[in-house]
């Protein structure tokens, strides 16, 4: 089976910075970089019960400070039960979930935002049985990491079945409307 994009150890979290010391430089490098990145060309990772769309790494050259991605959570999927020392956001945008924080239980739907303390074990958990839900993940990660903060502890990895209602499930991937109708 193949390796999970959250599995990988040899990732970009943070850029080298070496070369001259030129702000020229590194403006002309930034102002040649995409200002918009399609979804169409970035697919999704991982699954069957979670699937990851990654926007924006620092390994794309684009920003050190951010790591936008959109997470698509299968019919009663789960992620890995994980902590980390940044924190994160979770718009919901669409779909029925809820989160598990150090044992605490925080509910969810479409239009909230989930926040996940520095420090915290956690776990997000689609609600539904027949229905799908996604979120859009802003993490600071990679300043975190810049300044040395490296705790990230894998707790129960991602389950690698469909969940009970989630068998023949498939990302979204060529989704028109992107939860907004015409």
């Amino acid at each position: 089976m193949a390796e999970l994009y959250h599995s990988k150890k040899d990732r970009v979290f943070v850029r080298a910075i070496a070369g001259p010391y030129n702000l020229s430089d590194e403006l002309t490098r930034l102002r040649s970089m995409p200002r918009v990145r399609k979804a169409k060309d970035i697919k999704f990772v991982d699954g069957p019960q979670t699937y990851s769309r990654h926007y924006v790494e620092p390994k794309d050259g684009i920003s050190q400070l951010f790591h936008i991605h959109l997470e698509e959570y299968a019919p009663g999927g789960k992620s890995q039960k994980h902590g980390h020392v940044n924190e994160a956001a979770f718009y919901i945008l669409d779909g029925d979930g809820y989160e598990i924080h150090d044992g605490i239980r925080y509910d969810w739907t479409a239009g909230d935002v989930a926040i996940v303390h520095n420090n915290c074990v956690h776990q997000h958990f689609n609600a539904s049985n027949t229905k799908p839900a996604r979120a859009l993940v802003l993490k600071t990660k990679p300043m975190y990491l810049f300044m040395n903060l490296l705790f990230q502890k894998e707790v129960e990895p991602r389950v690698r079945q469909p969940a009970p209602g989630g068998e023949g499930f498939v990302e979204r991937e060529a989704e028109e409307d992107y939860n907004h109708p015409k």
